[in-house]
C-alpha cells in the first residue's frame, strides 16, 4: 500500500503535466477550450483518471474527447518522464460534469427565490387569523385563575370563610 499522501502529490503533479501539455504541447485542432479540473490515482499508483472540462458544444466536446484519446500515449510518456516513477500510470480521461451541475444548481436556486418572492408578496396584505397571540393571553389567564384558587384553598384549610370566620360554632 501506498502512501495517500505520495498519491495525493502525484496526482497533483499528473494534473500540472497535463494541462501544461494541453496548454503548450498538444497541437490538435479538435481540441477545444480545455480545462483540467481534477486528477486522481488509485492507491497502488497504476491507474490516474484525469478529469476535464469543455467550455463549447456538444460537438465540440466530442471532438476533444477524441483529441484527449488520441494524445493519450504523448501525455503518458511525458508524465512518466517528469515524475520519475517506476511505473507510469495508465491514463483515463474523464469528462467532468461540474459546469452542468453548477447550472442546474443556478436554475433551482432561481426557482427558489421566485417561490420566496412569490411567498412574501402573498403575505404582504395578509393578517394573522384570530387573536395575535393567542397562546400568551391564555396562559395569563390560566395562570391568574391558578393563583385564585391557590388562595382560596389556603383560606379553607385554615378555616377562614369568606366571611372572615373560623367555621367553628362560637362558644
Amino acid at each position: 500500500m501506498v502512501d495517500a499522501a505520495r498519491a495525493r502529490k502525484l496526482a497533483d503533479r499528473i494534473q500540472q503535466i497535463v494541462a501544461e501539455m494541453l496548454e503548450r504541447r498538444i497541437k490538435d485542432p479538435r481540441l477545444g477550450f480545455v480545462t483540467v479540473t481534477d486528477t486522481r490515482i488509485t492507491n497502488d499508483l497504476r491507474d490516474a483518471t484525469v478529469y476535464y472540462t469543455v467550455y463549447g458544444s456538444d460537438g465540440e466536446r466530442a471532438e476533444t474527447a477524441a483529441a484527449l484519446e488520441s494524445a493519450k500515449g504523448v501525455i503518458r510518456s511525458e508524465v512518466g518522464r517528469k515524475t520519475g516513477v517506476r511505473h507510469t500510470p495508465s491514463i483515463t480521461f474523464v469528462m467532468d460534469s461540474l459546469m452542468e451541475n453548477a447550472a442546474h444548481i443556478d436554475d433551482l436556486l432561481a426557482k427558489a427565490r421566485a417561490k420566496d418572492a412569490e411567498v412574501a408578496r402573498a403575505a404582504q396584505g395578509a393578517a394573522p387569523a384570530g387573536d395575535a397571540n393567542p397562546y400568551r393571553e391564555a396562559a395569563a389567564d390560566e395562570e391568574d385563575l391558578d393563583a385564585d384558587d391557590a388562595d382560596s384553598a389556603g383560606h379553607e384549610a385554615a378555616g377562614d370563610g369568606e366571611d372572615g370566620s373560623s367555621g367553628r360554632p362560637s362558644s
